[in-house]
């Protein structure tokens, strides 16, 4: 039977075998591709933004790369081809290799030291009321150069108390705990009744007899280093039988017209020399001058002989010798400590305060100390920031050369050699060979990429979070 042109179901036939075309999604705009000569005017003109910088690359940095490692492989005149042995060469030579163990020490103290203190500093003045000016304390010796820095703790480091603050303070402590000798280059004149003792120090020529006076010269004190209080010295009286009297003075009158072996009144007692009575080996007596010089022996020093202990002679404590060449290097490092914990700690500070607040207060709840959120929950927590500052100062401390420069003097700078160091005088020293300064550099530069690799890493690893 035939159907209706216009029936429903013809018109349900009609839509069942012709597909729909699909809907836009509302709200989507398809993007527009560019011309391809749009395209290729964008990446040129981009091109002639960057081709300034890129060539300021290329001569800085691409070209010193190239020429060096070139010049890594020939030989001191740059004629002959050398390979690699001018790598051999900081193997080799005494001097590289102090550099090289150098460069180790600092790679592993001097970034782990100034990063715990700066995250002591950091941590320990979130508290404090004055915590900021403290901050700008610690902070303001990166605002000084390499150069004055330098200058400073050459200062600081001298040997002489009275100009090296270190010395100074190292000295203050020491003579606190330990006696000073009272008169370091004090000596007899041959004139004198005292000769050397076999343990040091002066003893007298004979035994000494009860009822007598024993004089005890001595000279090599310059007057205004005499000891304070001294007075002028007064011979005692003889005739006492049950004691011996004595003493003990600077046998030196200024201006001239003294007469040795004789108290002159201009002369000054020795205050506070120690006198020892000495009989068969054994020291039976023991006496202390005053401020006069004068001193008395009970009746066992009779027929003993006077010693003056060596301790009353022993050189004065100068401090250490920091820039000696067993100190000269952790010296340094302590120099650059002082200039980059204040860094450390405002990287740290500023990692500190974007720690959520919740988690700390909630491990207190929790009965933690403070000693314990910090071990396991700040240190973690930032531990990214402690990795930025330790790769930073990693990379800077390869390529120390200021400080190590200045500070270190001409008879120790071979002890605190390092690589920059070493750089610098492979290729402008007396013996220049530019040679091995260029091979040098070259290494200077593989020991930091690892470092910019890893720096790098971390860099991308945080942003893909």
């Amino acid at each position: 039977m035939d159907t209706p042109t216009g029936s429903p179901t013809s018109a349900a036939s009609t839509t069942s075998t012709t597909s729909p075309t699909p809907a836009e999604p509302l709200g989507l705009v398809r993007p527009v591709k560019a011309p391809r000569s749009a395209r290729s005017r964008h990446t040129a003109v981009a091109a002639l933004f960057l081709l300034p910088a890129l060539v300021l690359l290329g001569a800085l940095v691409v070209y010193p790369i190239g020429y060096s490692v070139q010049r890594s492989l020939f030989d001191q005149a740059g004629d002959s081809f050398a390979g690699l042995d001018n790598y051999v060469a900081l193997f080799t030579d005494d001097a590289i290799r102090t550099a090289l163990r150098n460069n180790l020490i600092w790679v592993v103290l001097a970034p782990t030291v100034a990063t715990a203190l700066g995250l002591v500093f950091a941590v320990l003045t979130e508290r404090v009321r004055w915590g900021t000016a403290f901050k700008l304390v610690v902070f303001m010796p990166m605002a000084i150069s390499m150069l004055a820095a330098g200058i400073i703790f050459r200062l600081v480091y001298e040997q002489d108390p009275d100009r090296g603050v270190a010395n100074a303070v190292w000295v203050g402590v020491h003579d606190t705990f330990a006696e000073a000798s009272v008169f370091p280059r004090a000596r007899p004149l041959p004139v004198h009744p005292l000769k050397a003792a076999p343990g040091g120090g002066y003893e007298t020529k004979s035994p000494v007899r009860a009822g007598e006076v024993a004089r005890l010269p001595l000279v090599g004190v310059a007057p205004a280093q005499m000891p304070e209080g001294a007075r002028p010295a007064r011979t005692p009286a003889a005739g006492v039988k049950d004691t011996i009297e004595g003493v003990a003075w600077l046998d030196f009158t200024r201006g001239g017209g003294g007469r040795p072996n004789t108290v002159d009144p201009k002369e000054l007692g020795l205050k506070g020399l120690r006198i020892e009575a000495v009989k068969d080996g054994h020291v039976v007596a023991r006496a202390t001058a005053a401020a006069d010089g004068g001193f008395t022996l009970d009746a066992a020093a009779e027929g003993a002989v006077l010693r003056l202990p060596a301790s009353n002679f022993r050189e004065q404590y100068n401090g250490v010798s920091w820039l000696g060449p067993n100190l000269v290097t952790p010296a340094i490092i302590g120099s650059y400590v002082w200039m980059w914990a204040g860094f450390a700690m405002v990287l740290i500070a500023a990692g500190l305060a974007g720690l959520p607040r919740d988690v700390l207060e909630a491990a207190r709840v929790d009965g933690a100390n403070e000693w314990q959120v910090f071990r396991r929950i700040t240190v973690p927590l930032l531990a990214p920031v402690l990795g930025v500052v330790l790769v930073t100062l990693m990379i800077n401390v390869l390529k120390v050369f200021d400080l190590v420069f200045i500070i270190a003097p001409g008879s120790a700078q071979d002890d605190a050699n390092v690589l920059a160091l070493q750089l610098y005088r492979s290729s402008f020293g007396t013996d220049a060979d530019l040679g091995v300064g260029s091979a040098i550099a070259v290494v200077l530069l593989l020991l930091v990429l690892p470092v910019m690799a890893v720096n790098i890493r971390r860099m991308r690893r945080e942003n893909r979070r």
